[in-house]
């Protein structure tokens, strides 16, 4: 899509992501409408019309599809009537990946996965840039992806969604990262294989050319491996792939290793080992920081740009860790309280309960993305004293809770009595976790909210 003068885009979406990606076509010479199907905010509007860009709002009339092809904005699900119509028309498709990511200048570092992508990225892209590199870091977080398109950058590391991955059809990275998997946003991929196909694509559409850095366990899901077969060419997996392990062994067939040692992480290479980091140049809670710190100092060794040792935990000491994700939330009474407002899955809240030492309160419950909780309250058994639910799914998931064997739980009204009930519950020296394995969106407009308004009560409270 280089050729766009004489092209008519309409966009869909007037969000962040659907305003750059307008005013980029824009700027590229295309012909472009804006189709929005909720409402289109004042500075969105803006926008528009200060660059000469018509839209509508409220739905999709027949005016969107006058159009050359249909560019996506972040989000927009397969099943959605815009994108019925346009296949109904024979009206081309395009994804903001495929769109953009040919006009960013730079080596590109693309991370996925269920959990800790956004860590990751922001952490990957604080080391560049404190070892002296021109770095770009945005995509799903942050600055959105045609920003970055305007100057010449040493390295992008760009976060992409499994949304973006679903439309994408010729992304190339350097190195391709997928943190995890674990079951997410089924209600946009319909099946978790659908959601793993997704994911799988930043991957499989390197074709042999870049890195790949995965979980050892995630090995064959995130490299496309069907289960039921190992035929070569049901196998759509990048030639170099590096799998992070505790184990001293991989269980998968991959060509390198990141191994999570007792005291350091080692890179594994060609029969070479070399020492990324060790566990205490960092004060970062959780295991799962310690792998994020790990594929991010092995993605600069694999991009010929590694940090000395020497500088690894000034860099470190250095990164201000992304808020809602295991952050401190302050100390009472010699009980710890974290905030993990950002656990907003089963796989997350899981993570941050084993990967956090002590014993535990958990608060947990929200708006449900229609999860099994089987898993969740296995690990509440075996991490937690007790668990404080609030929510829309507290009854489900304290179903869960008691079909485990697990009584001891409180049901509550808001967050307040929440960490009221937590604070009774919890002894010196014990963890008081808020990870609700669900969304905020049935108490709060998002996550971040509910993360704070849980750090102002603790910070409030009296030791």
């Amino acid at each position: 899509m280089r050729d766009l003068h004489t092209k008519r885009i309409t966009v869909i979406g007037a969000g962040i992501s659907g305003i750059a990606l307008a005013l980029f076509a824009r700027k590229l010479g295309a012909e472009v409408f804006v189709s929005e199907e909720r409402a289109v905010s004042a500075g969105a509007a803006e926008q528009l019309k200060n660059s000469g860009i018509e839209w509508e709002a409220g739905g999709h009339t027949g005016r969107a599809f006058e159009a050359d092809a249909l560019l996506l904005s972040s989000g927009i699900p397969p099943f959605a009537s815009c994108v019925k119509e346009a296949g109904r028309l024979g009206l081309p498709i395009i994804g903001e990946l495929d769109f953009v990511l040919p006009h960013i200048k730079g080596r590109v570092v693309g991370i996925t996965g269920s959990n800790g992508k956004s860590t990751l990225t922001s952490l990957t892209g604080h080391i560049f840039q404190k070892s002296g590199f021109k770095t770009a870091i945005g995509g799903n977080i942050g600055a959105p992806l045609p920003l970055f398109t305007e100057e010449i950058y040493d390295y992008a590391v760009l976060e992409l969604s499994s949304f973006q991955l679903h439309w994408a059809s010729s992304l190339k990275s350097s190195v391709a990262v997928v943190t995890n998997l674990a079951p997410d946003h089924l209600d946009w991929h319909g099946t978790y294989e659908d959601y793993v196909a997704s994911k799988a694509k930043i991957l499989s559409l390197q074709g042999g050319s870049g890195w790949g850095i995965v979980q050892d366990r995630d090995y064959r899901g995130a490299c496309h491996i069907e289960k039921e077969s190992l035929d070569p060419a049901r196998v759509t997996k990048p030639e170099k792939i590096i799998a992070l392990s505790w184990a001293e062994r991989l269980k998968s067939e991959a060509e390198g290793q990141i191994f999570m040692g007792k005291d350091a992480a080692v890179l594994r290479l060609s029969r070479k080992e070399c020492l990324l980091f060790r566990y205490n140049d960092t004060s970062l809670l959780g295991n799962h920081n310690l792998e994020n710190i790990a594929m991010a100092l092995a993605i600069t060794h694999l991009l010929d740009a590694g940090v000395p040792n020497t500088k690894v935990k000034n860099i470190l000491e250095d990164f201000n860790p992304l808020p809602h994700r295991c952050e401190l939330a302050g100390t009472v009474n010699g009980v710890t309280y974290v905030d993990d407002s950002k656990g907003t899955n089963v796989a997350a809240s899981v993570a941050a309960m084993t990967s956090i030492k002590g014993r535990k309160v958990v608060i947990l419950g929200g708006k449900g993305k229609g999860e099994d909780y089987r898993l969740l309250a296995e690990a509440v058994k075996r991490e937690a004293e007790a668990a404080v639910l609030i929510g829309e799914e507290k009854d489900r998931i304290e179903a869960a809770l008691k079909n485990a064997g697990f009584s001891a739980v409180s049901k509550v009204d808001n967050m307040e009595a929440a960490v009221a009930q937590a604070r009774k519950l919890a002894r010196p020296e014990m963890v008081v976790l808020l990870s609700p394995a669900c969304t905020s969106w049935d108490m709060y407009e998002n996550y971040k909210k509910r993360g704070e308004h849980f750090c102002a009560i603790v910070k409030n409270m009296d030791d």
